[in-house]
């Protein structure tokens, strides 16, 4: 066996057993107040999960998908500046959400600010080593407006 095999196959040995030894490889459960913020954004109830989510980030202030799933019921109330800064309060706290640089992007496009939709998809595309939803999303979105900005 190649050196680069066995290392290969050492790494993969100790990877699955520090995930054995941690529990459960199931998702962390989520918070009920967390759920039902997403489910009223399932429904396109905004302003009731505005609300619901509004609570959930009082209480988890370190919560970064709570803030994310904030801006973006903010974002489909049109309160674009509430969901900048919840959108920026997420990725204070977690750099790497994927989806708060998509819904954010997404935002800045609304306001027709490219230059900064840009970042946030530049940065995606650092994110995702092999592409993602989120990027995808956003690059398409961001190449929409760029057309439409040279019609």
């Amino acid at each position: 066996m190649s050196a680069f095999k066995s290392l290969a196959t050492l790494v993969i040995l100790l990877l699955s057993q520090a995930a054995w030894s941690a529990g459960s490889m199931s998702e962390p459960a989520v918070d009920p107040e967390l759920q039902k913020g997403k489910a009223l954004i399932e429904q396109q109830d905004w302003r009731t999960a505005v609300a619901v989510l509004d609570n959930y980030t009082h209480a988890h202030s370190t919560s970064a998908d709570g803030f994310n799933l904030l801006g973006y019921g903010y974002r489909h109330l049109q309160r674009y500046d509430d969901a900048l800064a919840a959108y920026g309060k997420a990725l204070s706290l977690d750099p790497g959400h994927r989806g708060a640089h998509e819904y954010i992007g997404e935002t800045y496009l609304q306001l027709g600010q490219l230059d900064k939709a840009k970042q946030h998809l530049d940065a995606l595309d650092k994110l995702c080593f092999f592409s993602c939803e989120e990027y995808r999303d956003l690059k398409r979105a961001y190449e929409e407006a760029v057309r439409a900005a040279h019609r």
